[in-house]
């Protein structure tokens, strides 16, 4: 197995590291009942997607 000839030093891997991040995601407004929630992606609170019931949700 090869071994680096050179340790990198704490710059240069601060320096890889700096874009290894995590990013929050982009919400959108269920047009149901106004929750935000994940585009392309049934409402978890009502249930609803492209304006009508795909998931049946407990509690109602």
């Amino acid at each position: 197995m090869a071994n680096p000839k050179r340790r990198h030093s704490k710059s240069r891997s601060s320096k890889r590291r700096a874009h290894d991040f995590l990013h929050a995601h982009s919400l959108s407004e269920c047009p149901n009942c106004h929750e935000r929630k994940l585009p392309h992606r049934a409402c978890p609170k009502c249930g609803y997607y492209k304006g009508r019931e795909v998931l049946e949700i407990k509690g109602e």
